[in-house]
């Protein structure tokens, strides 16, 4: 089964609102086996989302609609899937009755226009809605499938569970699902995909699927199979070459952040990390206490970014040229002789400018102190992010 999904409001077309339900309901329907194909959205425009739907009933077993079930004129999305189905509303006493004791439970009474909440497409059920007024609906009509869904996603994710996944479970026929995902650190995904695409290519089955960010790309492979020792052995058959060819650039296979994976690294041997900042303004040692128990294993940190700072709390030698490796190396070790740590990483660099993504990172151990010099592209937030991605990754090495 494919599926589209559509969120409705002109408020999603904003630079303020990010579609997080998409991403949600695409995770969800992924782990059932079901492929999302399309994703729109469309603004408070009638005629334009009536269109947008009948195109995807359509061309998919499965359209998901995601907000505008509200009682106001805006809300649309009722009216424009009527239209596009070529069917008529009933107002459905069972979904009033749930308005009226949301309404109450809060000490309100409900206005008119409320009643547009209680309008279901007729052929479809309605469903409950236990944190809030506009409830959902599913129509079943010819192997196809049209969900309506609210929008809070505090509405929208508990439906989902309740209802939707279960409703979907028992359409599908019986099958398997295991994936594998391997987190890349420091590759582009144009490298890695030249690298690995004579690998997967060959497959339809497991699914492959790469996915970039700032630093890391993350690779992931989808089996759906009859049987669970099918589909390992399909995972195996792609994913065993891939992770040998990528050798330790593979960070985690489990999902875990660089930053958990340092974590759990430090912790099973018993040993702990300080940081010494230049350019990154805190962002390296941010990144580090982003995990849970932390303290743990991170001593601390120094922001220092003038060169009497650099001299006063790390020891860094008068005279030394801020943005250099003897800066990077006088950093790293001053970091660590202050704080104790087992490891200490220090970043100094230009962020813009001439010079910009001209960076030294350094790293302190117990035996020797070094350090290396990068030369990064792009905006400020761009260099300073791959800058954090560079330290933290040759720490990780360091603690294999």
């Amino acid at each position: 089964m494919n599926a589209e999904i559509i969120a409705v409001g002109s408020e999603m077309l904003t630079p303020d609102k990010v579609d997080t339900n998409s991403l949600y309901i695409t995770r969800e329907l992924n782990t059932l086996g079901i492929e999302v194909v399309a994703k729109c959205i469309i603004g408070d425009d009638r005629a334009r989302l009536t269109e947008a739907i009948r195109a995807a009933w359509k061309n998919s077993g499965l359209v998901i609609l995601t907000g505008g079930l509200g009682p106001t004129e805006d809300d649309i999305t009722r009216d424009a899937a009527a239209a596009a189905l070529d069917v008529g509303m009933t107002p459905n006493p069972a979904a009033w009755d749930a308005i009226l004791n949301r309404f109450q439970k809060f000490g309100r009474t409900p206005t008119e226009n409320n009643r547009r909440q209680m309008l279901i497409l007729d052929g479809a059920e309605m469903l409950l809605n236990p944190n809030g007024t506009a409830p959902g609906q599913w129509f079943h009509r010819d192997g196809r499938v049209l969900v309506l869904l609210p929008g809070p996603p505090r509405e929208l994710k508990p439906m989902m569970q309740a209802d939707i996944i279960p409703r979907l479970i028992a359409m599908l026929p019986p099958q398997v699902i295991r994936t594998r995902w391997y987190r890349v650190a420091l590759m582009g995904e144009s490298d890695l995909d030249q690298l690995i695409a004579p690998i997967y290519s060959k497959f339809t089955n497991p699914a492959t699927t790469i996915l970039a960010a700032p630093g890391d790309v993350d690779i992931h492979l989808r089996a759906r199979c009859e049987t669970a020792e099918e589909a390992e052995a399909l995972l195996a058959e792609v994913g065993d070459p891939i992770r040998e060819l990528i050798g330790d650039k593979i960070y985690s296979e489990n999902g875990d952040s660089l930053e958990q994976v340092i974590g759990k690294l430090l912790r099973a041997k018993g040993q702990s990390v300080a940081v010494a900042e230049s350019l990154t303004g805190g962002m390296l040692g941010q990144q580090i206490t982003a995990v849970s128990g932390a303290s743990d294993y991170f001593k601390g940190g120094f922001l220092t970014y003038t060169d009497e700072m650099k001299h006063q709390l790390l020891g860094v030698p008068e005279g030394t040229e801020a943005v250099s490796e003897a800066a990077a190396l006088a950093m790293a070790q001053g970091a660590r002789e202050r704080t104790g740590a087992d490891y200490a990483l220090s970043v100094t660099g230009f962020a813009d400018g001439d010079q910009a993504g001209h960076v030294y990172v350094g790293l302190a151990t117990a035996g020797d102190v070094h350090a290396r010099k990068l030369k990064l592209s792009g905006d400020r937030l761009r260099v300073r992010t791959l800058t954090v991605l560079n330290a933290l990754d040759w720490l990780r090495r360091s603690l294999l």
